[in-house]
């Protein structure tokens, strides 16, 4: 089984690139933003890899990060989207974006993606909202709370979830859409070191979403 290729970019079109690693030609499906990623033809490439076995074929899927490998795994587990649906998705969201978007219940970032109506996105959001949920933007608990996941660019779920649920519904009610509001409040919640109100919050995040 394949997990990782470093080598020579040989060429690339809309959704692939061949990593030639030493003579060897390797054809890699890519999001559209890992392939912006890469350098020129003849330049070295690293990309982790997921590979798929099937009875007509074997795939690899190429990603530059393993957290977009994780999310290439996560969103398969959802009824409907396939290896191609979910590089789509990677193609207009990265990890990050994904996280808040999600955590949020905001489908509009998912539902940029080619081939997601409007039913399979709301059911990406619906079940996936609950397993990217200690991945989503809570502030962590004074007096060693537990760190951020290392490459998530979050903050884990503790005890100030109302808080945070809050702070963000009266940003939505201000006009924000829900993703951005839930990204303020991630950014105001972690400046805070102590005890976290929602009236911090909401003030704190009207000066994120106002720079």
């Amino acid at each position: 089984m394949i997990a990782k290729l470093r080598g020579l970019l040989d060429s690339s079109g809309e959704d692939w690139c061949i990593v030639d690693v030493n003579g060897v030609g390797y054809q890699v499906f890519c999001s559209a933003r890992t392939l912006s990623r890469m350098g020129g033809v003849g330049e070295t490439v690293t990309l982790m890899i997921e590979t798929h076995v099937r009875e007509d074929h074997i795939h690899l899927y190429g990603f530059a990060s393993e957290l977009e490998r994780d999310w290439f795994r996560l969103l398969q587990t959802v009824q409907g989207v396939g290896a191609k649906v979910a590089l789509g998705i990677l193609s207009v969201a990265g990890p990050d974006e994904l996280s808040s978007s999600i955590a949020a219940g905001d489908k509009t970032t998912v539902g940029r993606a080619s081939g997601i109506g409007p039913k399979l996105a709301t059911r990406i959001v619906t079940e996936l909202k609950d397993k990217v949920a200690k991945f989503a933007f809570l502030p962590t608990q004074a007096g060693g709370g537990k760190a951020a996941p290392t490459g998530t660019g979050a903050v884990p779920v503790g005890d100030n979830g109302e808080i945070v649920q809050d702070a963000v519904s009266a940003l939505v009610n201000l006009g924000y859409r829900q993703a951005e509001a839930y990204m303020a409040v991630n950014a105001a919640a972690r400046s805070l070191d102590g005890e976290v109100t929602v009236q911090t919050l909401i003030r704190l995040g009207l000066k994120e979403l106002n720079k």
